[in-house]
């Protein structure tokens, strides 16, 4: 599961207040600072992208689905909720494509899947 990027930050906010404090050893601010620095680019990164991202999964998996329509809004919080009534579809349509023996339908499902894992890599992601 990923965490929602505001409570990445608020985690952020929390720990740069702790060392701020005067007598936190310099090896483990220095750490926390670095920390800090990683994950707000990270952050800065995937909020770049997210709306893009859910965009195109959104068009993607209605294609799979033979669903016509366009997402109502382009606010986060609405394309996160359409995405996951999406992704719920889906799996249903890949559990019949399986039973049913339907492998070109779940090869398709398969590669979106794929796709969206891609979609989602971060810059700095080793592979």
């Amino acid at each position: 599961m990923t965490p929602p990027t505001s409570d990445v930050l608020r985690e952020l906010a929390a720990l740069l207040l702790r060392n701020a404090a005067p007598g936190v050893p310099d090896g483990e601010r220095a750490n926390a600072l670095g920390l800090t620095a990683t994950l707000l680019n990270i952050a800065a990164e995937t909020w770049d992208a997210a709306a893009h991202n859910l965009v195109e999964e959104n068009r993607a998996i209605r294609a799979l689905l033979a669903e016509t329509g366009n997402d109502p809004a382009l606010h986060l919080s609405v394309l996160q909720a359409e995405n996951n009534r999406l992704r719920s579809a889906l799996i249903g349509l890949h559990a019949r494509a399986e039973a049913e023996g339907d492998e070109p339908l779940q090869a398709r499902i398969w590669a979106e899947l794929i796709a969206g894992t891609e979609r989602r890599s971060l810059s700095t992601a080793p592979i």
